[in-house]
């Protein structure tokens, strides 16, 4: 089934051997007889006549893989850019490229020339079996799973199977030029996906020499996108997302795309990830598995989480710490001691009712079961991930794909810059490489030193944040304290709530900022350090950008979590943060309350940010494109113009995604124990990030080029330490953040009515200063009533006691027992984790005789056809032979008869 043999069917590089005779420019550049203009294929056509919403070029046969779009530059650049397009151009047709050029006075904005890119059947059969990429050669015969009696339930949920199963599943063998009569080749035209062919073309793009400047050769789209000599490179959608294309061959993927899967409405439904790999490539259907999967999960965390949070709303009522501080005989008899210095007064507790009662909410024995429950549930959403990555490594043909022969190959700006090579010890072949130099490592040297100061900044920020609230608390404490203040404010907000509830605010504006600031940093410090391979240049930036997102975003909550309030002192020993600012003291409720505020307001505002800059933005911009192009009648709007006027989905484009999903992940694992509805929060937002993704995918950007991914790389390596992380924060929220192991400790130690043990708990855990030891700095200025003591959260003797000030002993017993907790926790839930991790494999059972039998049939079949190639071969020799023996004994027969 040999499909090269044909004459009508010859390429451009057998028809520049014939012809021309040139040599070949290496492996991937050949002669090719072309002419001398700088568009090639230019022709003048009337636009009436020529269908624009057409992917094909004007002849309507060959498709158009590729669309680069440049415009007149009148500058003195302008001529250099004119002859690296020439030079570009010719080789790209040395490569076997046809183009063809749209003029400037063709587009709707009469200055852009649009260069339309098509790879013929040799070109895209010779790098087929370079990439190694897998195509079909016998229809899978494995039968399926037997049908599930409860899949009637999940049918409303379901898409029709046409669209979730776009193409039949086959049995597949990496390509070979010399074995085509073995694959399932029934057009040529179709054979390969848009997807395969745009990454081939964008291959040859992306290593194509456009000439020599300053004595280094120069080569690769990249650099003439950044130096201006193309506006744009992309691939084509197949149509317009609103509607089908009136071309009978176009599959409308897109359409389909958008009707079942890109809209709002049709969040409870799954997602057709078959079709979102065909037309994205695997790179883009991995992530959406994985975040589909994410979400899934989510579901079960959230159900969790809104039970613990029903169970703290209706005991709120029981909670007796909360009763004895609203109780005016209890809590508004004690008098506490001032919040600020000189300029607060005296206060009663039962002024902060309202707060106790809502930190009752998060604070309670559900959230340890919570804690716990988290710990197990992180490990069991990486351990079924593994499981479903391996359906789909299947599924896709991923099993043989080796991270080596996609993502390791060389940069081309890695090879820009290598004159040196040397022997690869396993291949044993000549690579080129770039070695060291003193100057090298001075510059990473600096590279780093960049990198510290980044990092410093941030921690700089941070404390610029806590000197506000230390600045500020004490003027919401006087304000607060005035009688003049509105009573519905003084009864839900404290000092403590209010001044972390503005300071969340302004740490959430520095975070966008830095973030802003940091991520263009990242990206230069990581073209400076010259990765050699795609795959070390991703795994470098996203360490980067993962480590200081990590401080820029958890910085502040670790601040409120184990530090806000342990180190404040005690009344007339207070200490200072750089000798002036007094250090903030907890809410007598204690911190968590305010931890969950500060939780709730970063993880809230950075996901409406998100969702509006993935959006609202692209869609503005848009919508600008749109409005300048109005004037146009639609048919004269070209399908390769529709498309320049979409924003660019970049090659980080999936990397700010995944970063922004781990960096929520951090957030429901982290500091769950603290705010048991994150989970929910997280939920509803992946309902919403899921469809806001695939819109702007499939409508407001151009269509990305599709690549190769066999997992979610690296991010699996973070997902794995912020898991094992997660146990150790939540175990020491419960132990030292939360009022769990106080009250336990009074509860079982230290109680004074058998009848109800939780009683006299806040006296308790209040101790007793005598304000005639305040000292003339610390003493309130103006007070309205003398007090001879005022009571402060801590567990210290009394003045009259000979070891006055000092801690107690119930304090020793509640930090052993805060320590005990922590240790006993962490075992139990790590021991949990690694059996659970131990007991799952990541390779589902049948999934491994699928391999199994797959790679057997594959085998076989490969292996029939080498034997019928070789009895062909020898059928060909032995009647070879017998012939010429016929032929020798007729030719005897004639010498013999004439000699008689």
């Amino acid at each position: 089934m040999n499909r090269l043999g044909r004459k009508d069917d010859e390429t451009l590089i057998e028809m520049a051997s014939a012809s021309d005779g040139g040599e070949v420019n290496g492996p991937l550049f050949e002669n090719i007889s072309n002419t001398d203009s700088e568009h090639p294929g230019n022709s003048e056509i009337d636009r009436q006549h020529q269908s624009k919403d057409s992917i094909f070029f004007r002849d309507g046969v060959r498709q158009i893989d590729f669309v680069l779009s440049y415009v007149d530059d009148p500058n003195k650049e302008g001529e250099k850019k004119v002859e690296r397009r020439r030079e570009f151009e010719n080789n790209l047709e040395k490569a076997g490229l046809e183009l063809e050029t749209e003029d400037k006075k063709e587009s709707e904005n009469g200055k852009t020339y649009f260069v339309k890119v098509h790879a013929p059947w040799e070109v895209l059969t010779t790098y087929a079996e370079v990439l190694n990429i897998k195509v079909p050669i016998k229809e899978n015969d494995i039968t399926c799973a037997v049908e599930n009696p409860l899949d009637c339930m999940t049918r409303p949920f379901r898409l029709p199977e046409n669209v979730m199963h776009p193409e039949p599943d086959y049995f597949t063998a990496p390509f070979s030029k010399e074995k085509q009569e073995l694959y399932l080749i029934h057009d040529e035209h179709t054979f390969f996906s848009p997807s395969v062919r745009n990454r081939i073309v964008y291959y040859i793009l992306s290593r194509c020499p456009y000439g020599t400047e300053e004595g280094k050769k120069k080569f690769g789209l990249k650099r003439l996108l950044n130096n201006g000599t193309y506006t744009a490179a992309y691939p084509l959608h197949d149509c317009q997302y609103w509607k089908k294309s009136n071309d009978p061959k176009c599959d409308n993927e897109r359409y389909t795309l958008y009707r079942e899967w890109a809209r709002f409405f049709q969040f409870y439904k799954e997602q057709p990830l078959d079709l979102i790999r065909k037309y994205y490539g695997e790179r883009i259907g991995i992530y959406f598995a994985w975040l589909g999967f994410y979400t899934e999960m989510l579901f079960f965390a959230a159900v969790v989480g809104f039970v613990c949070f029903l169970y703290g709303a209706f005991t709120m009522n029981e909670n007796m710490s909360s009763q004895e501080i609203c109780d005016t005989n209890i809590g508004g008899d004690i008098i506490m001691c001032p919040l600020c210095d000189r300029k607060c007064d005296y206060w009663r507790l039962n002024s902060t009712c309202e707060s106790s009662q809502y930190s009752h909410l998060f604070d309670n024995v559900a959230t340890l079961f919570f804690a716990i429950f988290m710990g197990i549930w992180v490990t069991l959403f990486l351990e079924f991930w593994k499981r479903r990555q391996a359906r789909l490594k299947y599924e896709w043909d991923l099993v043989d794909f080796e991270e080596e022969q996609q993502q390791l190959q060389l940069r081309p700006e890695y090879e820009a810059k290598c004159t040196q090579k040397r022997k690869n010890p396993v291949t044993q072949e000549l690579e080129v490489f770039k070695r060291k130099t003193v100057n090298d490592y001075g510059k990473l040297s600096l590279l780093y030193f960049g990198i510290l100061f980044w990092i410093s900044l941030i921690i700089a920020s941070m404390i610029a944040v806590i000197v506000y609230r230390l600045a500020v608390y004490a003027a919401f404490a006087s304000f607060m304290e005035n009688a003049q203040t509105p009573t519905p404010i003084r009864r839900l907000l404290t000092p403590q709530l209010a001044t972390s509830v503005t300071a969340s605010f302004l740490n959430f504006v520095i975070i966008m900022i830095l973030n802003f600031l940091y991520e263009r940093i990242a990206i230069w410090i990581t073209d400076m350090e010259i990765p050699r391979t795609h795959l070390e240049y991703e795994n470098r930036l996203t360490m980067k950008m993962f480590l200081f997102q990590f401080v820029n975003y958890y910085s502040s909550c670790f601040y409120v979590a184990f530090f806000k309030g342990k180190f404040a002192g005690y009344p007339g020993f207070y200490t200072y943060m750089f000798n002036t600012w007094r250090n903030e003291e907890c809410d007598p409720a204690g911190c968590l309350i305010e931890l969950t505020t500060q939780l709730t307001i970063i993880m809230a505002g950075k996901q409406i940010w998100g969702n509006v800059q993935e959006a609202v933005l692209p869609w503005i911009w848009n919508w600008w494109g749109r409005r300048r192009a109005g004037s146009s009648p639609e048919n004269l709007y070209s399908r390769w113009e529709h498309d320049h006027d979409l924003q660019t989905f970049g090659p980080l484009g999936l990397f700010y995604e995944y970063l922004e999903m781990v960096i929520q992940f951090g957030f429901i694992t982290l500091f769950v124990a603290s705010f048991p509805l994150a989970p929910l929060l997280a939920l509803m937002n992946n309902i919403l990030e899921i469809r806001v993704d695939s819109w702007k995918l499939t409508t407001q950007f151009r269509r990305p080029v599709a690549a190769k991914a066999h997992s979610i790389g690296i991010w699996q390596e973070i997902l794995n330490g912020m898991a094992i992380l997660s146990v150790v924060t939540n175990a020491f929220i419960v132990a030292f953040t939360s009022d769990m192991i106080p009250r336990l400790v009074y509860y079982y130690a230290y109680y004074t009515d058998p009848n109800s043990p939780m009683s006299g708990y806040i006296n308790s855990s209040l101790s007793i200063f005598q304000t005639s030891d305040f000292s003339d700095a610390n003493k309130p200025e103006q007070s309205t009533e003398h007090y001879d003591t005022c009571r402060y959260r801590d567990y210290r003797y009394p003045p009259d006691h000979e070891r006055k000030y000092t801690h107690t002993m119930q304090f020793w017993h509640i930090l052993a027992a805060k320590m005990a907790f922590i240790i006993i926790m962490e075992h139990v839930v790590f021991i949990v984790k690694f059996f659970i991790a131990w007991m799952i494999p990541d390779v589902p059972s049948e999934v491994k005789a699928k391999i199994k039998r797959e790679k057997y049939l594959t085998q076989k079949i490969l292996h029939e056809y080498e034997l019928n190639k070789l009895r062909q071969k020898l059928c060909e020799s032995r009647t070879y032979a017998s012939m010429e023996k016929e032929v020798i004994a007729s030719e005897g027969r004639v010498e013999l008869a004439e000699v008689m």
